[in-house]
């Protein structure tokens, strides 16, 4: 199916993910242009950042549904990044994406509820399919409030 087939087949349905914004922050220019042109190529609207700093500042100001962040970054973990958005938003869907095999880490942001965890390189319609659950859902934690 082409992609101009693909966006015509989505608009039928009513998907409408333009009006969904979805945050990157990751301090890997290629892996940022990358997964910005994938999630825009399934019709979001991406903020990214590479630095966990500027994504705050604009948190600051904004409403954020949902996150996609580095687990390792240089300045500021995604960890400490994840614990800090959610003292802030804490309706904010987060995913972790990784280049390094770290079961523990992983097993500690799925703890603190972090919506999905994937390992790069990982599967592009994995990633979209928890990206647009993470936008038309609501957070796991929240449902069982």
């Amino acid at each position: 199916m082409s992609l101009a087939s693909q966006k015509t087949a989505k608009k039928r349905i009513g998907d409408d993910r333009s009006s969904h914004v979805v945050c990157l922050v990751d301090d890997d220019l290629s892996l940022r242009k990358s997964v910005s042109r994938l999630l825009e190529s399934d019709g979001f609207e991406v903020r990214a950042f590479a630095e966990a700093q500027e994504f705050l500042a604009f948190l600051a100001t904004n409403t954020v549904e949902v996150a996609v962040l580095d687990i390792w970054m240089d300045e500021m973990t995604g960890m400490e990044l994840m614990a800090r958005l959610c003292a802030k938003s804490p309706q904010t869907r987060v995913i972790f994406i990784t280049g390094r095999e770290d079961r523990s880490a992983e097993a500690t942001v799925k703890q603190a509820g972090a919506y999905a965890f994937f390992h790069k390189p990982f599967d592009d319609e994995q990633f979209l399919s928890a990206v647009r659950l993470a936008v038309t859902h609501s957070f796991p934690a929240a449902e069982a409030r």
